[in-house]
């Protein structure tokens, strides 16, 4: 038997509280949103909103959480279970992960976090602790394992999985400062994934 109407809405508040806070910072930015409105939008009155999140600030970790770590946390996850070598997990699931990023939601955090995280530094800390560390972490990890295997020589790279999402980066400022001037952001990807794997191979 299915639950009632009204239980399955309180269940689903969060996800639209967080969705409707998404859309808003989005438009306006993280400074210029209000809770009263990401609380219209959602449908909710703004009391309500503060009984799930307490601060402007928790309301926008939790669209991190929702938009970001949930796919971070997923490619981590098919790391430690994967059989395919390094270098097929670079070509394949890591290059998907990557490709998908410049116009996908998690490009607007980005670009949020570039124009407004220097005043909010508490948010910059989150973020990094939250998905940057955790992204260079399965990086590392993969190249080590290959380097374990003895698929990869050791390298610079070993120090520096940044290079890895360099290109992610540019893309998303690319898109976000020349949006009229074409970038074949797959190819940008693909490409400094190919002169890394050229670099490290054994």
């Amino acid at each position: 038997m299915s639950k009632p109407r009204y239980q399955r809405r309180k269940q689903d508040r969060p996800q639209e509280i967080t969705e409707a806070a998404f859309d808003a910072f989005a438009e306006k930015g993280y400074a210029s949103t209000r809770v009263e409105e990401v609380a219209k939008r959602a449908g909710v009155s703004k009391g309500l909103l503060y009984l799930y999140f307490k601060t402007k600030e928790e309301l926008f970790k939790a669209v991190v959480r929702n938009v970001v770590v949930r796919r971070v946390d997923a490619l981590t996850e098919i790391v430690e279970t994967t059989e395919l070598s390094s270098e097929a997990f670079i070509r394949g699931p890591a290059s998907t992960f990557l490709k998908e990023v410049p116009g996908s939601p998690v490009a607007v955090i980005i670009r949020l976090l570039i124009s407004e995280g220097p005043r909010h530094p508490d948010l910059l800390e989150y973020y990094y602790n939250n998905v940057v560390s955790k992204g260079l972490a399965v990086i590392k990890r993969i190249v080590s394992r290959g380097i374990e295997r003895g698929e990869f020589r050791p390298s610079v790279v070993d120090d520096l999985p940044h290079l890895f999402l360099a290109p992610v980066m540019l893309s998303v400022v690319w898109r976000s400062l020349f949006a009229k001037k074409a970038l074949d952001t797959d190819k940008l990807i693909d490409t400094q994934l190919e002169l890394l794997l050229t670099h490290i191979k054994a």
